[in-house]
């Protein structure tokens, strides 16, 4: 394993790696001849997928649940969402698994392209949000800074947006309080992100910032919790943002967003909302004919249309194999 990787323990005790995008050990290629790279091998491995029975797939599925705690995560017969800590272990990559994931069947997994594809979505989310962050907290030098992060789990990107502005301008990061709120029903992935944060602080790229955790149990049906949330948080000159990776503008509807969306323009305080949005081109759609995940494909110019409905609009974007990421503003 490479140096300077902080690890932080799960529920269960087993000892992750915390990524940091901005370590060579995390980062992975982004730039459009990659993109078009994992593309074309997305694509080959569906038509040879497509060419293996439905009986001997199943088999196959079953077998490898039954050698892989990544593999019965994905399989679970029951599942509509991918649970927030397989997840995260998922976006760690092949090379740097560890037990008790690190079995043949769990690398093979972590090494396809759509594990990747979550990997670019978690760096390219961070990326837009540091960068968008960072003029705004240049202006102001002692502005509170609250990051919300909708269907959290473990808040890797608010996280990683906090590594990257680091990186980007460290003076616009010291002497600031910073607030991690993770709205999520799910209780494991934030207790991991909040151990996560504690080994950052104590050993790793966040070390001597003043950056508080909070978990709230939220549903995304009922806004009005996240409506409360950022009122109390919005002191006159607090700094807010929002995020939501793999989350509610993957797998909630329209009329779902829309309130979450809307309860994030009740007052002038949020800056940015950041987000990813399951792509609908053909290669996804097609995907998704076969995956027990309900999530929910929109066009840039669907997306646009639906925040444009919360008086959001769509400043940024980046791509990767199966999402959009997209950065939104205020208007």
């Amino acid at each position: 394993m490479s140096e300077n990787i902080v690890y932080a323990p799960t529920r269960q005790g087993y000892q992750l790696p915390v990524i940091d995008v901005s370590h060579p050990a995390f980062t992975i290629a982004d730039d459009a001849a990659s993109l078009r790279a994992l593309r074309s091998a997305f694509a080959e491995g569906e038509k040879a997928r497509k060419r293996v029975p439905g009986f001997i797939m199943k088999w196959m599925m079953r077998s490898m649940a039954r050698r892989s705690l990544l593999s019965k995560a994905l399989f679970r017969t029951d599942a509509s969402v991918l649970p927030g800590m397989s997840t995260y272990v998922m976006k760690l990559g092949a090379a740097n698994l560890v037990a008790p994931f690190n079995t043949d069947v769990d690398r093979r997994l972590a090494a396809l392209p759509p594990t990747n594809s979550l990997r670019i979505r978690l760096q390219q989310l961070a990326r837009l949000l540091a960068e968008g962050l960072q003029p705004e907290l240049s202006a102001r030098p002692a502005a509170p800074v609250h990051l919300f992060s909708i269907g959290g789990g473990t808040a890797i990107d608010c996280l990683n947006t906090l590594i990257l502005l680091r990186k980007l301008d460290p003076e616009a990061v010291q002497q600031r309080k910073f607030g991690i709120h993770v709205l999520d029903p799910d209780t494991e992935g934030p207790e991991f992100g909040a151990r996560a944060l504690e080994a950052l602080l104590r050993d790793g790229p966040l070390r001597g910032l003043e950056v508080r955790f909070e978990h709230i149990p939220y549903s995304w049906k009922d806004a009005s919790t996240l409506a409360d949330l950022v009122r109390r948080s919005s002191s006159p000159d607090a700094l807010i943002a929002a995020s939501s990776e793999g989350a509610l503008f993957e797998y909630g509807d329209d009329s779902t967003i829309l309130p979450n969306l809307e309860a994030l323009r009740t007052v002038d305080n949020v800056m940015l909302v950041g987000g990813t949005v399951t792509r609908a081109d053909p290669l996804t759609r097609d995907f998704m004919t076969t995956s027990r995940f309900k999530l929910v494909p929109r066009t840039a110019e669907e997306f646009a249309r639906l925040a444009g409905q919360a008086r959001f609009a769509v400043a940024q974007t980046a791509s990767s194999l199966l999402s959009d990421q997209v950065l939104l503003r205020p208007i």
